[in-house]
């Protein structure tokens, strides 16, 4: 029986915890507004690294944002203290760990949060007296924002959301606006955003790919534009030395809120499984994304929602001759075989053709 039913009391002070990557913060936005219109009147708190605390700003459904960053060097007795006595200030009488550490757990545990909810059964979370959602070894295989959803259901949640959501302000798409002119992109005509990078997180193209993609987009008319992050200039630099007017990279220029603001303003994005994939569902900007079949990074598991998209997957004829066993070095195949250039740039021009939005240009 869950913790909840024996206590009996309405949940009012809630924190979800959730310091992770981008593509996992933003698949977790739906638990906010299902706690928010589950509990009227509650006080939903969030809790997220630094790095991805921008993606939460403008959410009416979020009333604070408390940022938690481990140190890398010294102490991290006295950070983990301050942070406990900052939780506390909150007053929250449930907590939802989606992540779960050892030192998450202990956290919680300290600040007094009566009510805990986790994933699973870990030692830790046990010793810390803390209620748990088992995953049932992700059998069957569903969305990992349902997954993320069950802890809501499991304190009486009802009103379940289930799109993404990342807030954009007027002022924000306008700036936006103004980047895209500055990189002398075409804001009355197609834009369509490629990103090359994954973090090694999931198989991808090799940038080589990648450029050949960007190089038949610009000749068959969209605009396009290339980002990634500043650790990855050697990817820009690949792209750099493909002369071509309509191609414009961006590499470490923008924050992670100005990336969402362009993206929200573009017409395509194009990517492997990744976290700026993510923030494109999550803003209502179609989506053209490679996945793997396998079960860890199957779309059925980390796909994007929330928007119009399109998955493409290698065939199967490929995958049970070519499967490296591990999709974090696999590439798609190097030749005429896994997912080519042809078949995406013939599913981004299906997918451009006709479009009425699209055909006036940049979103408005």
């Amino acid at each position: 029986m869950s913790l909840f039913k024996i206590l009996g009391t309405r949940p009012t002070r809630i924190l979800v915890v959730r310091p992770d990557r981008v593509g996992d913060v933003v698949l977790s936005t739906p638990i906010y507004h299902t706690l928010k219109i589950s509990f009227p009147g509650s006080y939903v708190g969030a809790l997220v690294s630094s790095y991805t605390a921008p993606l939460l700003m403008n959410n009416p459904f979020i009333d604070a944002v408390i940022t938690d960053d481990p140190p890398k060097g010294g102490s991290e007795r006295g950070n983990f203290w301050k942070k406990v006595a900052e939780i506390k200030t909150h007053r929250f009488d449930t907590s939802l760990l989606l992540l779960p550490t050892q030192r998450l757990a202990y956290m919680l545990f300290f600040s007094r949060i009566r009510r805990r909810v986790g994933v699973g059964h870990i030692l830790y979370e046990v010793i810390t007296l803390m209620d748990g959602v088992s995953r049932r070894k992700y059998n069957p295989l569903r969305h990992e924002s349902d997954y993320v959803l069950d802890l809501a259901r499991r304190i009486g949640a009802r009103n379940i959301w289930t799109s993404p959501e990342i807030f954009i302000e007027g002022e924000e798409r306008e700036q936006a606006r103004k980047f895209l002119d500055r990189k002398g992109l075409a804001t009355n005509g197609q834009i369509v955003l490629v990103h090359p990078g994954s973090g090694h997180s999931s198989p991808n193209w090799k940038v080589e790919r990648y450029i050949e993609l960007a190089r038949l987009l610009s000749e068959a008319g969209p605009s396009v534009l290339v980002t990634g992050g500043g650790n990855e200039k050697d990817l820009e630099l690949s792209f750099r030395q493909m002369y071509s007017r309509q191609v414009a990279t961006s590499f470490g220029e923008l924050t992670l809120r100005e990336l969402a603001s362009v993206i929200s303003l573009v017409n395509l994005h194009i990517s492997s499984s990744t976290g700026p994939m993510h923030i494109a569902g999550a803003v209502g900007t179609p989506t053209l994304s490679m996945f793997c079949p396998m079960d860890a990074c199957s779309p059925k598991l980390w796909g994007p929602i929330g928007n119009e998209s399109e998955i493409i997957l290698p065939p199967q004829s490929f995958c049970e001759v070519k499967c490296p066993g591990d999709p974090h070095v696999c590439t798609f195949g190097d030749g005429n075989d896994g997912i080519t250039v042809d078949a995406v740039f013939r599913a981004a021009m299906n997918f451009l053709k006709g479009r009425e939005v699209l055909s006036e240009g940049i979103k408005q």
